[in-house]
């Protein structure tokens, strides 16, 4: 997903880190409160599959103009469209079949991927073993490439078989396989690619991919059309152009939605929440996700960096008050900040889901907040400052419930507001720009199954992939479990050394969830057929969309 401000990714079972300046949640439109909505509220992942063809359908982006079509590169609702990948993840979160006809371990270290026959590049020609091998070693062979921490445990991939390629490793790696479903599977075109370089995937240049749609033409500042791949290698869509928008204001995109000018758009404005329930023209879907908000520590000094000073902030907060504030309802208390859906399709989802269960739910407790802020031993003349980016009002509105909840505890809080480019700089390598902060908050998902993509985050070193574990933190337990349910072979070993580990962090907090917020799609009512969980940042969602 591309949002202007900071996108920061890592795979396998890649998670984005989201801020912007102007967000899909940011719309100002009026709206009820979630206790005066009409309906109660049910979570669809994806609406029957269409009967009928559509000449055209126009889509709106409100996350704005991709910076590239290329998987991984960026994250937009355009490139799953384009560019199939070996497995594909389905709206409940499972995992199926894609290019590849089969991908599963032969044993606990040699992973064989079997082509399906006759899947075809737009071009008419062959996706090759060769095209494959291209494809997963742009993401091992590059540190900078948002899937490298998928394959960083991979020793060698080649072709050993007419359509097979196989991919050992050197040791058992329980996320790879999920990993493939998302852009790290994705199959491009080794031709045009190497041809292409460093221009492939931009408006000027185009690339070449085996999905359900071709790229037809893309107007800088203004579109995306794409059209029918004809000979898919799972049917033709039903609609034959689908033109996508970019419409950077919730406003603007909420108004053209209810005027029926844009068909349809992803991660609408929950303030507008009343206005698409009541429109006559389309409806409002909420689907699963695993998209949330919260803020965490930006150094290893200071106040943030202490957790009882975090969980004495996250006990001053009402996250029921807090969801209907900045959500509007659209979205649910998380106990730590791994979704509950990212485990829905995995194997051993019961063991993942008991140890979410007996975590400790949050609620609001001033009086014990207090005494931690007391225990604490630090300095509470001293302002903590929490960064946001300019413009984004729900995290604009975060930033200020921190504030009013610190005060009641005791602590202070100042909101440090940066422009796109000042914010993005957090999340680099250099420090610098985290030096003068405490916390930031951020609003993040993962796009495949798994639970190990926002812990490794934030609790490993930076070697094994703690890339934002800038408050140092180092508990070898928490290590040990993490590693161990990445590399065993036995869906539930993994699934119980994984919440060996949760029961360490999660009070940990180095991120204070606040809320899970849910997949948000309107539709106008000819329509039908998407994908409406948080699966279609992945997926070819628009395959099965048409008419009634």
């Amino acid at each position: 997903m591309k949002i202007p401000g900071i996108t920061a990714a890592v795979a396998a079972g890649t998670v984005v880190v989201l801020a912007s300046g102007c967000t899909a949640r940011d719309a100002a439109a009026p709206s009820a409160s979630p206790a005066e909505s009409s309906a109660p509220l049910e979570l669809v992942a994806s609406l029957p599959a269409a009967s009928t063809d559509v000449d055209a359908v126009t889509w709106g982006l409100v996350e704005g103009e991709p910076r590239s079509l290329v998987p991984g590169a960026d994250y937009n609702f355009v490139a799953p469209n384009l560019c199939d990948s070996l497995l594909q993840v389905q709206p409940d979160f499972s995992i199926a079949p894609g290019i590849a006809e089969s991908a599963d371990w032969a044993d606990p270290v040699t992973f064989v991927i079997d082509l399906r026959d006759g899947v075809t590049f737009w071009d008419g020609t062959p996706v090759t073993n060769d095209d494959v091998i291209y494809g997963l070693e742009r993401h091992r062979q590059d540190v900078t490439s948002a899937y490298y921490g998928a394959f960083v445990l991979v020793s060698s991939i080649e072709a050993t078989g007419d359509r097979q390629v196989t991919v050992r490793f050197n040791a058992p790696d329980s996320t790879f396989r999920d990993a493939l479903a998302s852009g790290a599977g994705a199959v491009l075109s080794k031709a045009f690619g190497e041809e292409a370089g460093d221009a492939l995937g931009t408006s000027g240049t185009g690339l070449m991919c085996a999905g359900p749609y071709e790229l037809e033409s893309w107007t800088p500042g203004k579109e995306i059309v794409t059209v029918a791949n004809e000979d898919y290698w799972g049917g033709a869509p039903h609609v034959k152009t689908l033109t996508y928008r970019f419409v950077p204001d919730g406003t603007t995109l909420t108004n053209a939605l209810l005027e029926g000018e844009i068909d349809g758009a992803f991660n609408v404005p929950p303030a507008s929440r009343e206005a698409f329930e009541q429109s006559d023209t389309g409806r409002l879907v909420v689907g699963p996700s695993t998209a949330s908000l919260s803020f965490g520590p930006t150094k290893a000094t200071g106040a943030g960096a202490n957790p009882q000073i975090r969980q004495a902030l996250s006990m001053a907060i009402d996250r029921e008050q807090y969801i209907a504030t900045v959500l509007n309802g659209l979205g649910t208390a998380q106990s730590t900040f791994v979704a509950p859906f990212s485990w829905a399709g995995m194997e051993a989802a019961d063991v993942y889901q008991a140890g979410y269960d007996a975590l400790a739910a949050p609620s609001v407790d001033l009086d014990a907040a207090r005494a931690l802020v007391e225990e604490s031993g630090e300095d509470a003349s001293v302002p903590l400052v929490i960064a946001i980016p300019a413009g984004s009002k729900e995290l604009s509105q975060t930033a200020a419930i921190v504030q009013s909840a610190a005060e009641q505890i005791g602590l202070t809080v100042e909101i440090d507001e940066r422009q796109p480019a000042d914010f993005a700089a957090i999340f680099l390598a250099d420090p610098g720009p985290r030096e003068s902060i405490d916390l930031v908050a951020t609003t993040g998902y993962t796009e495949t199954p798994g639970v190990l993509a926002y812990p490794q985050l934030f609790l490993l070193p930076a070697e094994l992939g703690g890339i934002f574990n800038w408050s140092g933190y180092a508990d070898e337990q928490v290590v040990g479990a993490l590693q161990a349910a990445r590399t065993s072979p036995d869906a539930t070993a993994a699934a119980e050394a994984y919440v060996t580990a949760q029961e360490i962090f999660a009070p940990d907090m180095l991120q204070v969830t606040l809320a899970g917020a849910y997949h948000t799609t309107f539709l106008n009512d000819a329509l039908t057929g998407a994908t409406t969980s948080v699966a279609a940042y992945a997926s070819p969602w628009a395959l099965h969309l048409g008419g009634e």
